[in-house]
């Protein structure tokens, strides 16, 4: 198996071992509890870090939310403090990773949920994602195709990805696939995107 590639499992294989780390923001703290066989289980990761600090706040509040590869939570839980009012999708391949977002969301308008969970007339303002690059070439280009898809005529989705595993031609491959992309800020070698339609 690829290393790392036991979180992208449906059923991890690890014993569940379980602590709580802290989300730590300016706008909000709160504890998540993580185990093992999910992404980045011993403290939020520094991709996903950067995208909750500097992901823009849209100009209308959404009204439908995504947060495309949730783990344990911490990107939906951001969406669902900043956007109280909108409906939130938390969507995940991992079961381990999505009982533990169930337990760590709490806000009531909030849905956690295998992807093919989410109906097909269902499309979304937001999309926030630390995509699972890892996954493979192919397999991310047809995961970001599809979600791309979802998005309302004046919807965005923000990314945060690596140069190391391939921001820019991630970015330059959504170019050429008809998307306006915005490299929004780098630090450390991440790319923090913005993606929309082109009008």
């Amino acid at each position: 198996m690829e290393r790392n590639s036991h979180y992208f499992a449906n059923d991890p294989s690890s014993n569940s071992r379980e602590n709580v780390i802290e989300l730590n923001l300016p706008d909000l703290t709160r504890p998540l509890t993580t185990a093992s066989g999910v992404f980045s289980n011993k403290k939020i990761d520094a991709g996903t870090k950067f995208l909750l600090l500097h992901a823009p706040t849209p100009d209308k509040s959404p009204t439908r939310v995504l947060d495309l590869g949730c783990g344990y939570g911490p990107i939906a839980a951001v969406l669902e403090h900043r956007f109280p009012d909108a409906l939130v999708w938390a969507t995940d391949v991992n079961n381990r990773a999505l009982r533990l977002a169930t337990q760590n969301l709490v806000g009531r308008n909030t849905t956690v949920c295998r992807p093919e969970a989410i109906h097909d007339d269902v499309s979304f303002d937001l999309i926030w994602s630390n995509p699972p690059v890892r996954i493979g070439k192919t397999k991310m280009m047809n995961l970001l195709s599809f979600w791309l898809e979802r998005l309302t005529p004046l919807g965005s989705a923000v990314l945060v990805v690596n140069k190391n595993l391939g921001a820019d031609s991630l970015h330059s491959w959504m170019e050429g696939e008809g998307w306006l992309v915005n490299r929004l800020k780098s630090y450390k070698g991440f790319r923090l995107l913005e993606v929309n339609r082109d009008a």
